[in-house]
């Protein structure tokens, strides 16, 4: 069974799907059409709704990990990266060097960066927590101010 909410955030509507009792995608949406499945969440199955109600406590910066099934698809690389961007602390950011280094191929800075481009579950899995080695924050699928967005909401919830 596959099916979709969405999420009215601070950073814009955020549609959320699942297949399978399992988070298949996390990702901004523009299109207002969604805004109805935004007000009746008895209609959608645990999963959704229990990931809307976690997002509901990360945006009260009140959530520092998520604990929700994911089923991301991709390939056996972009698991790899997927799961090292998981170990990022909340508050805290990494450079893709070291997500290279950490998935035991520093030479793969590139390729790590387009894996994280394309994680499917924003903020879920934190891409966002990524940035470059000089600490620019450039490089967000939603826009540098989503990026800049969570960085110091997660900054403030940790009282940095």
């Amino acid at each position: 069974m596959a099916g979709s909410c969405v999420f009215k955030s601070p950073v814009g509507l955020l549609k959320i799907s699942e297949e399978n009792e399992k988070i298949t995608g996390l990702s901004v949406v523009e299109d207002a059409e969604y805004m109805a499945e935004a007000q009746d969440m008895k209609r959608h199955s645990v999963v959704l709704y229990e990931a809307y109600r976690q997002l509901g406590e990360y945006f009260a910066g009140k959530r520092k990990v998520f604990d929700l099934p994911t089923d991301c698809g991709g390939t056996a690389f972009q698991r790899q990266v997927w799961r090292e961007l998981q170990k990022i602390p909340y508050g805290e950011t990494r450079c893709y060097q070291e997500i290279a280094a950490g998935i035991g191929n520093p030479a793969a800075v590139r390729a790590v960066g387009q894996a994280n481009g394309r994680n499917p579950v924003m903020i879920i899995i934190p891409c966002h927590r990524v940035i470059r080695k000089s600490g620019d924050i450039a490089g967000f699928a939603y826009g540098i101010e989503v990026k800049r967005y969570l960085l110091e909401l997660e900054r403030n919830a940790c009282g940095r």
